[in-house]
């Protein structure tokens, strides 16, 4: 990936990770990934329209995966897809918690474990000091 495809994607994202919308400054002891919403392996490309910003938690737990089951409807789903997908059409903060409103969000939510302990106490704090 060259370099300006690289700037392109922090640029887009404003600096956040576009799964649970922590900022890299909250984060100065690990760096954020660009990492494909398609993977290689499953045919995707270096093309900016199928890369992300994730931070590294948000990324392990995705990995290759496309979708998941909606933890609702049992059902099999698309996982969201930040460039095709509005994040607040799929998910809500409530408190410091990420609630997935669609079956999409559901999935992914569950699946990247958007609400860890750890991470739920990290947007918590970053919330107490406005940087969320």
């Amino acid at each position: 990936m060259d370099a300006a495809t690289y700037r392109t994607v922090w640029q887009r994202a404003s600096d956040r990770c576009e799964y649970c919308r922590l900022p890299q400054a909250s984060a100065p002891l690990f760096v954020f990934h660009v990492e494909h919403i398609r993977a290689k392996q499953h045919r995707g490309d270096d093309d900016p329209a199928n890369l992300a910003l994730a931070c590294p938690a948000s990324n392990r737990f995705k990995g290759p995966n496309l979708s998941a089951i909606d933890p609702e409807t049992d059902k099999l789903v698309a996982l969201f897809n930040p460039r095709t997908d509005m994040w607040k059409e799929h998910f809500a903060f409530v408190g410091a918690l990420i609630a997935g409103r669609t079956p999409t969000g559901r999935a992914t939510a569950a699946l990247l474990n958007l609400n860890a302990e750890a991470r739920v106490a990290m947007r918590t704090e970053l919330q107490a000091r406005g940087e969320m």
